[in-house]
């Protein structure tokens, strides 16, 4: 008798599994709220300079202030991070104003002396009320900062992922799962009132542990309760929560205008996730690996009373049991770290093309969604778009990891994603339609790509090492995504260069992935040596129906929490 044997014996689809899955997803919808909340509470609403003080008691209109104090740049729209050293009342004379020339003078033929913001900015807030550029002046010469918030808070996704992974596999999964939705919901609310960037910063890392914290433990409990037959169906029901987040969040944007209030109608209800967490019954087969089996079995029969079958129950002892878990035993047993994951060749390979296959996927992924003011279009409407086209990708994409097969699916998405970007380098400005329809596919095919990685490396890695693999490449996509903010301070200076980043980085892991070997319909490796074997060409010892049983989704079903 396997574990899920044991599973089936105490309902492995009845009610518990049902409200178990489902009170577990709820949070997954607003992770995406936090994951691309910048986009709307650091959007950078219109500025410009603040008039002189020595203005402030004269009777000009607003459109009169601005005239003689704010320059104008060559496309007539009013320049963001200059003024006038003195106001130029001789405009207000004439028909017309000082902006530069196509020849580079001004137009009355004269130099004029220009200075900084000293006296502050005043901001267009027809679309926002305020945004923490507003509110701490994140402009001009402190614009890198609004990055920088963002590259924190990845900064503590990484940061967690290495902490609530190592702590879940000591103490559990269910209590560390409670820890993070109380750390989520704490640290929300105090980024909500926060007074200052640092402090903002601060709380923010917190959010980015907290959402590890979360997606670790929360798919950990998910997958750990549920048979095998039914886990692609759930790990899509999963995915797909963090795609309808990503729908949520632009709702929730668009009627809440204040980032503050923002802030909290995406933290508060973590509180509520908090209370529910104590209800999880925490995993029988992380218990049994703990020798914990006493406990085990009073979770499975508490699992079997709630789905109606409590005869069924009482017949589980600690025998039956530790015979379930034989092969995962056996399995855990010596010593692994991540040295293992380089040390033979087909081992190191593997790490080393998924390593390049991960950090571009959410590099790239990240670059595209965490800037939608630079398409010209409504960020409501795009973040919309965005999230949307995660559906198909995703369809699409399990179709043809199906027939197919992972390696060319992995290959295909990531190429073409890359293709897409690079061409949207050529694209006019003023496209903006045709600039972000291919934006809009490129982050589809990014989005496939991490669908199907997840699938990919858990297929992959042998079980023995499988969690220290997962945790690499995890960790290699939180590197990704902390440097893909930084990587758009660079079009600063050469406009194109971040697109080109973007869009060759995908290229180039997408022609890595060609060394990986194929798993579709291969039995999944327990050890290292089956891996060996795999990659010389020797067939697997390891009995297929075995390999099924012990088959470890938890990567399918983590899909985009990374």
């Amino acid at each position: 008798m396997a574990f899920g044997d044991l599973l089936e014996q105490v309902g492995s689809t009845g009610r518990f599994q049902i409200l178990h899955v489902t009170l577990l997803c709820m949070p997954v919808l607003l992770m995406a709220s936090h994951n691309l909340l910048q986009n709307f509470v650091a959007a950078v609403p219109p500025h410009y300079c603040n008039a002189h003080t020595n203005l402030s008691q004269s009777q000009l209109s607003p459109e009169e202030t601005l005239l003689i104090t704010v320059p104008q740049d060559q496309k007539g729209k009013l320049q963001k991070c200059q003024r006038y050293v003195t106001p130029q009342w001789h405009l207000l004379t004439k028909n017309g104003s000082a902006g530069s020339g196509e020849d580079g003078d001004t137009k009355e033929g004269l130099d004029v002396d220009l200075q900084g913001c000293r006296d502050g900015w005043s901001y267009n807030m027809t679309d926002m009320s305020s945004t923490i550029i507003s509110d701490w002046h994140l402009v001009c010469d402190l614009r890198s900062l609004k990055q920088m918030g963002q590259t924190v808070y990845m900064g503590g996704v990484l940061v967690g992922a290495v902490v609530f992974g190592g702590l879940s596999d000591r103490y559990g999964r269910r209590i560390l799962l409670v820890i993070s939705n109380l750390l989520m919901a704490v640290s929300g609310t105090c980024v909500a009132f926060s007074n200052s960037f640092t402090l903002y910063c601060v709380f923010r890392f917190g959010c980015g542990m907290a959402l590890s914290g979360l997606g670790l433990n929360t798919f950990s409990l998910i997958v750990e309760w549920i048979p095998t037959r039914v886990r692609t169906v759930v790990g899509t029901i999963t995915g797909y929560s963090y795609t309808v987040g990503q729908l949520i969040l632009a709702v929730i944007a668009y009627f809440i205008r204040d980032w503050r209030w923002l802030t909290l109608a995406v933290s508060l209800p973590f509180y509520v996730s908090f209370l529910i967490s104590w209800w999880f019954h925490e995993s029988s087969r992380w218990l049994v690996m703990s020798n914990k089996p006493e406990q085990a079995i009073k979770n499975l029969k508490r699992v079997a009373n709630f789905n109606g079958r409590h005869e069924e129950g009482e017949k589980i002892d600690i025998k039956m049991l530790r015979e379930s878990m034989t092969k995962e035993m056996s399995c855990s047993q010596g010593s692994y770290s991540f040295l293992d994951l380089f040390r033979t060749p087909t081992m190191r390979t593997i790490t080393i093309s998924l390593s390049a296959v991960w950090f571009s996927t959410s590099f790239a992924y990240y670059g595209l969604a965490m800037d939608l003011q630079k398409f010209g279009v409504d960020i409501y409407l795009i973040q919309v778009i965005f999230g949307a086209v995660d559906i198909p990708a995703k369809v699409f994409v399990t179709v043809s990891m199906s027939f197919i097969g992972r390696r060319p699916s992995q290959c295909g998405a990531l190429i073409l994603a890359g293709v897409t970007i690079l061409i949207n380098l050529l694209v006019p400005y003023n496209k903006s339609t045709t600039r972000t329809c291919l934006a809009v596919l490129g982050k589809g095919c990014l989005a496939a790509s991490f669908s199907c990685c997840y699938l990919y490396s858990g297929e992959l890695y042998p079980t023995i090492i499988r969690q220290n693999g997962m945790g690499w490449v995890s960790m290699m996509a939180r590197v990704g995504a902390m440097v893909a903010p930084m990587v758009l301070l660079t079009g600063e200076y050469i406009p194109w260069l971040p697109g080109l980043i973007y869009g060759g980085a995908p290229i180039l892991s997408g022609v890595a992935a060609i060394f990986l070997p194929e798993t579709l319909g291969s039995p999944l490796p327990d050890t290292i040596e089956d891996v060996e074997d795999r990659g010389s060409g020797r067939s697997s010892k390891m009995p297929p129906k075995e390999a099924i049983i012990l088959q470890d989704t938890q990567a399918n079903l983590i899909k985009q929490a990374a």
